[in-house]
């Protein structure tokens, strides 16, 4: 019988703690959404091989009052679209290239505004315990993450 691994992979307890395989190998991926000023409201946390869409739909419900949801290729899916539109939001994400329909109706005039959310991860990653989650447990790299993103909105 192998010793256990001390990794959070290995920690103890019945809760996922953020960890999956993806490309690059054991990651954690931070999705994000943030205000027009490029400030982060609202964040989740998750292993590295769930995809942007699957987490996207938690994020948008929590944007009750979003006039528009700005979002890269990734977020291109029909229930992220309908979701948008339910709660009377513009949705400004560009269709895949294989997409039938096309880019034409794309405000690419508010689609500029995504560099505010890359903007948001480049001041997170400033942080190095957030850029390398030291932590092992999910919950005390939700505490980091947090402090982050509060000492983002101080300046404010």
């Amino acid at each position: 019988m192998p010793k256990p691994i001390n990794t959070a992979r290995g920690a103890v307890g019945p809760d996922p703690q953020a960890i999956g395989k993806s490309r690059a190998g054991l990651t954690t991926k931070l999705h994000l959404a943030v205000d027009a000023y490029g400030l982060p409201v609202e964040f989740r946390i998750t292993g590295g091989q769930v995809h942007d869409s699957v987490v996207a739909p938690v994020l948008i419900a929590q944007l009750t009052d979003a006039q528009a949801i700005v979002g890269d290729k990734g977020y291109d899916s029909l229930r992220i679209r309908e979701q948008i539109e339910a709660q009377d939001s513009q949705c400004v994400i560009p269709r895949k290239r294989n997409s039938v329909q096309g880019n034409d109706y794309l405000d690419r005039g508010a689609y500029r505004d995504r560099h505010l959310v890359e903007n948001a991860f480049a001041r997170l990653k400033q942080y190095r315990a957030l850029a390398c989650r030291f932590d092992k447990l999910k919950k005390h790299y939700e505490g980091v993450v947090a402090i982050a993103c509060v000492l983002l909105w101080l300046p404010m």
